[in-house]
C-alpha cells in the first residue's frame, strides 16, 4: 500500500525532514492495544512494539505512539517490527485521562476532520457537544456534527434538533443521517475526500461503528444500541482503529467516551464560545472571570437574553475544569522538581560521607 493512501502528505514529509528514500522505513499506526501496535507500511502490516530507548526517554503518554501517528520502524521479520521514532504530528486530539488528574490521554493524531456523533433521543446533549467542539478547536481539527438515528423520530422533531444545533454551534456543518434507511449518506460521502483522515467521536451506542461499516460496504466493527433501561450506550468498539475506505478516505473509529475532561485548552474554548470571547473584550476589568463582577459585558448579555444561560453555565464549567487541570500540572511539575533536588542532595551527602 502506498503511503499516500494512508494520508502521507508533503507537509508530513517536510515536518519530519524526510526524503523519498526514507519512505520504506515509514509506517502509520492503524491499531493500538496497550503499548502493542499494528503498523501499516509500503511493505505490509506489522505487529510492533516500541524500543527500550523510546520507552526510557518518554516523559508522558504524549511520547508514546497513538493511532494515526507516522513512525519510523525497523522490521524484525515478515510479521514484526520495532518503532524507533514518532514523526512530528500535525494535530493531536486529546482529553483529560479518566481518573488521572493532570494527565492527558491522546484520542488520535494527524486528524484532518472530526465527526462529532450524537443520536436522536437519549444521547442528544448540547453541553457534551460543546466539549467535543472545544477539543477539536484546540487541535485545529475541523469539526462536523452528525445527528444519527433520525429514523427513530418524527421529521418535525429532527428539524427542531437541527435548529438547536445551528443556534448553539454557529458555522459548524450538521448532517442528519440514518444507518437504517441510508438517508444523509450521500451528503456524508460527498464531503469525505480521498487521503484525508476523519475521526468519529461520540458516546457508546450512537452509531459510530454502524456509520463506518456502511461507508466501508461491509461489517468491520461490532455495533450496539443505546440501552433503553439506562439511557447509556453499550460499549462496543474496544480500541482505536484506522481504516482506508473504498473511496480512499481514511477513518478512525474510537471507543465511546462518556467523560470528556478538559485539558489546557484555552484557544479551543474561546473558539467554541466565540461570542463570549468577543464580549469579554468589552468587560470593565481585564481580569474579569464573568461570574459576578460589575461591568461584565458577558453577564449583561446573558441577562439580556443575547447569550444562552445554558451555554454560559457550560462555558464557566469547562473553564473551571481547564484551570484545575493547569493547576494540577503545575503542582506535579513543582513536586517533581522538589523530588529531583532532594535526590541530588541525598546523593551529594552520600559522596561526602564516603570520602
Amino acid at each position: 500500500m502506498k503511503l499516500e493512501r494512508l494520508g502521507f502528505t508533503h507537509r508530513i514529509r517536510n515536518l519530519a525532514n524526510l526524503t523519498s528514500d526514507d519512505e520504506s522505513e515509514i509506517g502509520r499506526v492503524i491499531v493500538e492495544h496497550k503499548e502493542r501496535y499494528i503498523i501499516q507500511s509500503v511493505e505490509g502490516s506489522f505487529n510492533a512494539e516500541i524500543t527500550g530507548n523510546l520507552r526510557f526517554s518518554a516523559q508522558s503518554r504524549h511520547d508514546y505512539p497513538a493511532v494515526g501517528d507516522w513512525v519510523k520502524i525497523a522490521t524484525v521479520d515478515a510479521e514484526s517490527a520495532v518503532i524507533l521514532e514518532i514523526l512530528p504530528r500535525t494535530s493531536v486530539l486529546e482529553r483529560q485521562a479518566v481518573g488521572q488528574h493532570g494527565e492527558a490521554q491522546i484520542i488520535a493524531t494527524n486528524i484532518d476532520h472530526a465527526f462529532i456523533v450524537q443520536a436522536v433521543g437519549h444521547d442528544f446533549n448540547l453541553k457534551r457537544l460543546e466539549r467535543y467542539l472545544t477539543i477539536c478547536h484546540t487541535a485545529q481539527i475541523e469539526p462536523i456534527v452528525l445527528l444519527t438515528k433520525i429514523d427513530l423520530a418524527e421529521k418535525d422533531a429532527v428539524s427542531q434538533l437541527i435548529n438547536q444545533l445551528h443556534q448553539r454551534t454557529k458555522g459548524i456543518p450538521v448532517i442528519a443521517i440514518s444507518s437504517e434507511t441510508g438517508v444523509g449518506y450521500e451528503q456524508l460521502e460527498e464531503i469525505m475526500q480521498p487521503h484525508q483522515t476523519y475521526c468519529f467521536l461520540g458516546s457508546s451506542g450512537v452509531g459510530k461503528s454502524s456509520i463506518v461499516n456502511r461507508l466501508n460496504g461491509q461489517s468491520i466493527f461490532k455495533t450496539s444500541a443505546i440501552s433503553e433501561s439506562t439511557n447509556k450506550g453499550r460499549h462496543t468498539t474496544s480500541h482505536r482503529e484506522l481504516l482506508v475506505l473504498p473511496n480512499e478516505s481514511i477513518v478512525i473509529d474510537t471507543p465511546g467516551m462518556r467523560e470528556i475532561g478538559m485539558t489546557d485548552q484555552a484557544p479551543g474554548l474561546e473558539q467554541t464560545y466565540d461570542e463570549i470571547a468577543e464580549l469579554a473584550q468589552q468587560c470593565k476589568f481585564n481580569n474579569c472571570d464573568h461570574t459576578h463582577e460589575q461591568g461584565c459585558a458577558v453577564i449583561a448579555a446573558v441577562n439580556a437574553g443575547d447569550i444562552s444561560e445554558d451555554a454560559y453555565q457550560n462555558y464557566l464549567k469547562l473553564k473551571r475544569e481547564q484551570q484545575y487541570f493547569s493547576s494540577t500540572v503545575r503542582e506535579k511539575r513543582q513536586k517533581s522538581r522538589a523530588q529531583g533536588k532532594l535526590y541530588k542532595a541525598i546523593q551529594n551527602e552520600k559522596r561526602k560521607n564516603k570520602y
